[in-house]
């Protein structure tokens, strides 16, 4: 992997970090029977690793 393609997958996984927080704070389950969305930690950490994914996706693989 590249500089660029590193930087890019920390950047999605601090922003999919901070949406997961975002959306536990918004919308998260209060009653405690939703497992990802029922602890601020869970969330965070799911959305960091669905924001790393998903900016990897956009990344082109350098030609040899």
């Amino acid at each position: 992997m590249t500089k660029r393609a590193i930087l890019l997958t920390i950047s999605g996984v601090i922003l999919g970090a901070i949406g997961g927080y975002i959306y536990y704070a918004e919308i998260g389950c209060l009653g405690g029977t939703c497992p990802i969305t029922s602890k601020p930690l869970n969330s965070t950490l799911y959305g960091g690793v669905m924001g790393g994914l998903f900016i990897n996706m956009f990344i082109k693989s350098p030609k040899n």
